[in-house]
């Protein structure tokens, strides 16, 4: 009578408390774990994003810079002009601005070229301070200011550095700035190449991300078809 007693006997206080206490002590450590593993995975698909979206915005402006353009079609009465072609780039501002044959129309039948006039400069993040994006100005059709005007997109955000430089073909030397709207600079002209360098912040202060990349530009004298030499 007294084995069967004690074999039918339940668990005591004390070995209830040890039992929920082993139990509790995995869980923590399980979820530590699956913690742990959530936010390198996150952290890592944040690392990604911002090198995927590096490069992208390197190849944009690749493309965009290798179909810019000048153009000498202007009407012999100035009174008649409503629209200019240029290229101005300056790296101490962080900025460039050109024409180019890069405007994507959306709608089939949409009265539109393929010209706009665009710009890659340095903006601040409205939301967050002490930040800076690198932002693409796009304005078409283009009119007589190809500096300003237009819709400004977010290219890369958390931006440390922008800057480039230009190959003068008549020197042979690279430049810091290009302004083909001045007699003091390099008119009606468009440089050989340009080398771009774009450092964008790490994620949570870790390793930046540099790209540097050269690009060449094929039209190099401004389109006069048509016009008498």
């Amino acid at each position: 009578m007294r084995r069967t007693l004690a074999s039918s006997r339940g668990l005591t206080m004390i070995e209830v408390i040890v039992a929920v206490a082993v139990l509790s002590m995995v869980a923590v450590l399980m979820h530590g774990v699956i913690d742990s593993l959530s936010r390198g995975k996150k952290a890592e698909a944040a690392r990604s994003e911002r090198v995927h979206q590096g490069r992208e915005a390197i190849q944009r402006i690749v493309r965009d810079l290798s179909s810019a353009y000048l153009s000498m079609h202007v009407p012999a009465n100035t009174a008649l002009i409503t629209q200019k072609t240029a290229f101005v780039g300056k790296s101490s501002s962080h900025r460039v601005d050109f024409t180019a044959f890069a405007h994507l129309r959306t709608d089939r039948d949409a009265h539109e070229s393929d010209q706009a006039e665009v710009g890659y400069f340095l903006a601040k993040n409205p939301d967050v301070q002490d930040v800076r994006d690198l932002v693409r100005r796009e304005q078409s059709p283009i009119d007589f200011d190809p500096l300003k005007g237009g819709t400004v997109n977010v290219v890369a955000e958390d931006v440390d550095l922008f800057e480039m430089r230009f190959f003068e073909p008549m020197t042979g030397l690279w430049v810091d700035s290009w302004d083909s709207t001045q007699v003091s600079g390099q008119p009606n002209r468009l440089p050989l190449e340009v080398e771009i360098k774009l450092v964008l912040n790490g994620v949570g202060g870790g390793a930046q991300y540099s790209y540097t990349t050269k690009v060449f530009l094929p039209i190099a004298q401004p389109l006069s078809f048509g016009i008498s030499q």
